[in-house]
C-alpha cells in the first residue's frame, strides 16, 4: 500500500486499543498503514471494514442481535422484498435493506427481526398489518405454511448441529458467524478432493481456513469452535463430526494400521460427490484455495509443529480451552 502523503510504501501497524459503539467501549486490534516518511497514519477500505467489524461484532453478541447473513435469510424464506418487510415491522422504507447491508439494528428492532425469523410470531405480525391487501396477505400465508413443515425438520438439524458445532449464536469463539455444519461439510469436501488429508492434517485446514478469514474480515467461515489440544487446534467434538458427515455419505474414511500400532484415517473423496462452491462467498472461496495451496505438500506433522507455533494453541493447550479467534490475528503459518 502506497502512502498518501508521500507515495512510499507503508507498513502496517496494529494496536490493541479501545473504540466505542453506541456509548459502550470495546477492545479492537486496530489495523492501519503508518508512512514511513511523515508518520502519519491511514486506514484503506479493506482496514476500515475489519476494524468496524470487530467493533460492532462484539455488540451484537452481547445483546443477541441478528447479524446481516441472519437478516438476508429472514427476507429470503418468505420471498419477501426489503421493502415490503419493512412495512410490516414499521420500520423506515430502507431500514430493513440497510441491516442486510451491515447497518447494526437498535435493541427494539433487533427483537422484532428476531420474532420475524419465526413463521409462528411472523404471522401474527402480518396479522397486525393494515397495509398488506388480502391477496398478498393470503400469499403470505401460505408461504408460513410451507414455512412451518421446513421449520420442524430445520429444529431437528438445529438440534444436532448445535450438539457438533456448540454455541447456536455468533459470539468470539465461533468467529461472529453463527455454527453453519453445511459450510464445514464443504470445507470437508473440498479439502478431500485437494489433497486426500489424514484427520489430523484436515484439522490444521479447518483451522486455518476460519481463522485466516476471522484475520481478513472479522468473521470466520463455517462458525466452528477450536479447542486446543496436544495435537493442535481441532474442532470442538471432532470426533463426531466427521463420524455424522460420513454417515451422510459426504468423504468415506480410510483407517490404516501402522507398524507401531496406531490407526491413521484418511479422508477419500465419495463417489459422484463433489465440492459445492456456491455456499460460499468468492473471499471464502479464494481463503479456501489459500490454505490448500500453502499445505498442499506439507506433511502432517509438519502441520501440526506450525500449529503448535500459533499463540492461537500456546495460550490455551494447557487446559485445552476453546479458542478465541481475536488469535487469528496473530497467525504466522498463513
Amino acid at each position: 500500500m502506497k502512502s498518501p502523503f508521500t507515495g512510499t510504501e507503508a507498513e502496517i501497524t496494529r494496536e490493541w486499543v479501545s473504540m466505542t459503539f453506541r456509548k459502550e467501549s470495546f477492545r479492537v486490534l486496530f489495523h492501519a498503514y503508518r508512512c514511513p516518511d511523515t508518520g502519519n497514519s491511514f486506514e484503506d477500505e479493506a482496514f476500515t471494514q475489519l476494524n468496524y467489524n470487530q467493533l460492532v461484532n462484539q455488540y451484537r453478541a452481547k445483546y443477541a442481535l441478528p447479524f446481516p447473513n441472519e437478516i438476508v435469510k429472514i427476507r429470503i424464506q418468505y420471498g419477501l422484498s426489503a421493502a415490503r418487510l419493512s412495512e410490516i415491522l414499521g420500520f423506515g422504507t430502507n431500514v430493513w435493506r440497510l441491516y442486510e447491508n451491515g447497518e447494526v439494528p437498535n435493541l427494539s428492532n433487533g427483537k422484532l427481526i428476531q420474532l420475524a425469523a419465526d413463521p409462528g410470531e411472523f404471522k401474527k405480525l402480518i396479522a397486525r398489518c393494515g397495509t398488506i391487501d388480502e391477496k398478498h396477505r393470503s400469499k403470505i400465508y401460505d408461504r408460513i405454511e410451507i414455512l412451518f413443515d421446513e421449520k420442524r425438520q430445520e429444529r431437528a438439524n438445529r438440534d444436532v448441529e448445535n450438539y457438533l458445532l456448540g454455541s447456536e449464536w455468533p459470539n468470539e469463539q465461533t468467529g461472529y458467524t453463527r455454527p453453519d455444519l453445511s459450510k464445514l461439510t464443504e470445507m470437508v469436501v473440498f479439502f478431500t478432493e485437494k489433497m486426500q488429508p489424514w484427520k489430523t492434517k484436515l484439522n490444521k485446514l479447518l483451522f486455518y481456513s476460519d481463522f485466516a478469514m476471522f484475520k481478513q474480515s472479522g468473521f470466520s467461515i463455517s462458525g466452528t469452535s477450536y479447542r486446543a489440544i496436544p495435537m493442535g487446534p481441532v474442532p470442538e467434538k471432532y470426533h463426531s463430526l466427521f463420524e455424522y458427515i460420513c454417515a451422510k455419505e459426504q468423504i468415506t474414511v480410510q483407517s490404516t494400521a501402522f507398524p507401531d500400532g496406531g490407526i491413521g484415517e484418511q479422508f477419500l473423496s465419495y463417489p459422484n460427490r463433489t465440492f459445492n462452491s456456491s455456499i460460499f462467498t468468492a473471499a471464502e472461496l479464494d481463503v479456501l484455495h489459500l490454505i490448500a495451496d500453502r499445505f498442499e505438500k506439507t506433511t502432517t506433522q509438519e502441520i501440526i509443529d506450525l500449529s503448535h507455533r500459533e499463540t492461537a494453541w500456546t495460550a490455551n493447550e494447557k487446559d485445552h480451552k476453546l479458542i478465541d479467534y481475536k488469535y487469528a490475528f496473530e497467525l504466522n503459518g498463513v
